[in-house]
């Protein structure tokens, strides 16, 4: 197994743990050190493998984090209507 997929799934892993611990600021922290953390390992993936392997890590990164992937797409939304509605 590769240096990549190795550290995708201590990733996942820690992104589990992370999940079931309690939290006062609901996982938003953890959150965001996940993404700073995933995002270059990503990277990593689609250099070491192709994009098809990166695409599926992808999937599966953003069903680990889909509250922020939600409030992103909801936020691409509303600046498309406030543009619309400029236009």
């Amino acid at each position: 197994m590769s240096l990549a997929l190795i550290l995708t799934c201590i990733w996942f892993l820690t992104a589990n743990v992370m999940a079931m611990l309690p939290s006062q600021r609901r996982h938003w922290p953890q959150a965001w050190g996940l993404i700073v953390c995933g995002i270059p390992i990503l990277g990593f993936v689609v250099y070491e493998h192709g994009p098809w392997l990166g695409l599926l890590v992808l999937a599966g990164a953003m069903s680990v984090l889909r509250w922020p992937v939600i409030f992103l797409l909801r936020r691409i939304k509303r600046m498309m209507r406030r543009r619309d509605e400029t236009a």
